[in-house]
């Protein structure tokens, strides 16, 4: 037996040490565990250079999901064929987008893969399938379970954040606040960066951590009398460690993953992922298309296709899809993680 795991939008020395799964069960299968690095990530660069690769829309134009599954059917059938394994079964893996292409996978390849375990993987969340404010819907529920007045301080510490802002030397005093590395232009910039800290940390609510009560635990635990901007603070800094200074700039910074799934949301992944402020402890922020789309002509002069995915993959009516054309897809998605929002939860 072989199983592969489909590696996501990142280098794949990042996995190795996080597969304790496939390592434990891999020998009682007598099978090879197999990672492949997804195309113009990692070492997995063509035309020579990471810099000519990403130079336009003409040589990204070979980065897409499509054609990543077909390298994938590619390696398989090669190393099946070196390793005088042709009839050994094939069981892909992965999670979050790497889990989209595994259930992908197993969608397009059905003859090479014979089943895939799809772990977190968000695929009715294009066009209009899954609910658009699904996600922070989620990360709110994770923390009002946690605690209410954690919940209710961040809620609140918004109009806050904005209030002080609109004052003279207003950033400057939100910036000593949080002990920003660098000063503060807007207030958006410390509002993404909490938000990030917020989504993360539901995101990988995992044991033995659980990040969402450590924030809590340090937000709930400050003196009475403390504010709640202080609060704030003393929750994100119990997340991110105590530092000098913080980046706020920490989620977003250019590297090789960001960019490469900028242009993948650009293209062909638009995920369609917006904040209701009624039902979360967050401001609205509706997803707009058109502003999207603008920003994708602005950064790479295309224009994003949020159709696409639905087309290709038949994510429209997914249970249908997967009753005629495929089986032995497990759907692992713990309801806690903001992504199961887009997860397929349903048995067929």
């Amino acid at each position: 037996m072989k199983l592969f795991n489909k590696r996501e939008e990142s280098n794949i020395d990042a996995d190795v040490a996080g597969i304790g799964f496939l390592s434990d069960t891999a020998p009682q299968f007598k099978a090879l565990i197999v990672f492949i690095e997804h195309r113009y990530y990692g070492k997995s660069i063509p035309f020579g250079s990471r810099e000519e690769a990403f130079r336009n829309a003409s040589t990204l134009g070979y980065f897409n999901s499509a054609q990543a599954l077909a390298d994938y059917a590619e390696v398989i059938i090669n190393l099946k064929k070196n390793m005088s394994a042709d009839s050994s079964p094939v069981i892909v893996f992965g999670g979050s987008y790497g889990g989209i292409l595994a259930s992908w996978f197993r969608l397009k390849y059905p003859h090479i893969a014979h089943g895939a375990l799809a772990s977190s993987a968000p695929v009715l969340y294009f066009g209009d399938v899954a609910p658009r404010y699904g996600y922070y819907s989620i990360v709110s529920k994770d923390y009002r379970e946690v605690s209410k007045f954690c919940y209710d301080v961040i809620k609140e510490s918004w109009s806050l954040i904005d209030s002080i802002a609109s004052h003279e030397n207003g950033l400057a005093i939100l910036g000593e606040k949080f002990k920003t590395c660098s000063p503060l232009s807007k207030s958006f910039e410390l509002k993404d960066y909490l938000g990030s800290v917020y989504a993360e940390s539901a995101q990988y609510d995992a044991p033995p951590r659980y990040p969402v009560t450590v924030i809590c635990g340090a937000i709930d635990g400050a003196p009475i009398g403390t504010d709640i901007l202080s609060r704030i603070q003393s929750g994100a800094a119990a997340f991110m460690g105590e530092k000098n200074c913080y980046d706020m700039g920490e989620f977003t910074r250019h590297t090789e993953t960001i960019q490469g799934w900028q242009w993948q949301t650009c293209s062909e992944m638009v995920m369609p992922i917006g904040v209701d402020g009624e039902d979360t402890m967050f401001q609205a922020s509706p997803f707009d298309l058109k502003n999207f789309s603008v920003s994708c002509q602005s950064r790479y002069n295309v224009e994003p296709r949020p159709h696409w995915i639905l087309n290709e993959f038949g994510g429209k009516d997914i249970k249908s899809v997967l009753q005629v054309f495929a089986s032995n897809i497990i759907y692992s998605n713990g309801l806690r993680d903001p992504y199961s929002s887009g997860g397929y939860v349903m048995s067929s």
